[in-house]
């Protein structure tokens, strides 16, 4: 049974921290964890935007409301300021070291990894070639299975080798990630896959105004799904 948890009054504020990423890299991070926190989100960007961009910053505020820390943190490539993406083995590694600071700062806490697109599908990636050490679920804000215009599952066959417990958070309008390719991805991955649909939605989580609601009340909308979610992997656990 999912546990209700009445959102945290007060959260701190984000501390910046560093750490290393094998023996030439070095990226930075930023920790928000809120009083009585019951998990960890590792929380890595998308390839255009790094960890500062507004909306990381208000999915970091706003999970702290809800009880839940963030690790926020920097691919290299975002670090030097450049505009191409690292290769997976860099931002893999970056994943996992991502996960072994968030270990270290807050060792008491379930932890659970993912991202906004890229640094999603990079998590994911990571866990299916080697299992993120004490990582209970995956969470994926806008996975991008396709490039835009250009229907496909080819990115979904790594997820075929992650055992862990995966939450795709979607918008209906993601050019990213068609319904159509998406929705048997989830199906065929079983009880490992939930798959949350934010009607009107676009790969940003931006929502149109005839949608009745606005971007603010559309990441409501999302953030409290992806709580609800972790607190039902943690009672299962």
């Amino acid at each position: 049974m999912v546990r209700l948890v009445q959102a945290a009054k007060t959260s701190s504020a984000p501390k910046r921290v560093g750490f290393a990423v094998g023996e030439n890299h070095r990226v930075s991070g930023l920790l928000q964890a809120p009083p009585r926190a019951r998990a960890c989100y590792v929380l890595s960007h998308g390839a255009g935007a790094g960890m500062e961009h507004p909306f990381m910053a208000a999915v970091a505020a706003e999970l702290a409301q809800r009880g839940i820390a963030t690790l926020r943190y920097q691919f290299p490539f975002m670090e030097r300021g450049t505009k191409r993406p690292d290769p997976p083995p860099l931002a893999q590694a970056t994943v996992r070291a991502a996960i072994m600071e968030a270990q270290r700062l807050v060792p008491d806490l379930p932890l659970f990894a993912g991202g906004k697109s890229f640094g999603g599908r990079m998590t994911s990636q990571a866990q299916a070639v080697t299992p993120l050490p004490n990582v209970r679920g995956l969470v994926f804000l806008g996975f991008p299975l396709h490039p835009a215009g250009r229907p496909s599952a080819d990115r979904a066959k790594h997820l075929f080798d992650v055992r862990n417990p995966m939450l795709f958070l979607q918008g209906s309008r993601d050019a990213l990630a068609a319904l159509e390719e998406l929705r048997p991805v989830c199906k065929a991955l079983g009880a490992r896959a939930t798959l949350q649909v934010l009607a009107d939605a676009d790969h940003s989580f931006h929502v149109p105004a005839r949608s009745g609601r606005n971007d603010a009340q559309a990441r409501a909308e999302l953030l409290d799904a992806l709580a609800a979610w972790i607190d039902t992997v943690i009672d299962r656990s």
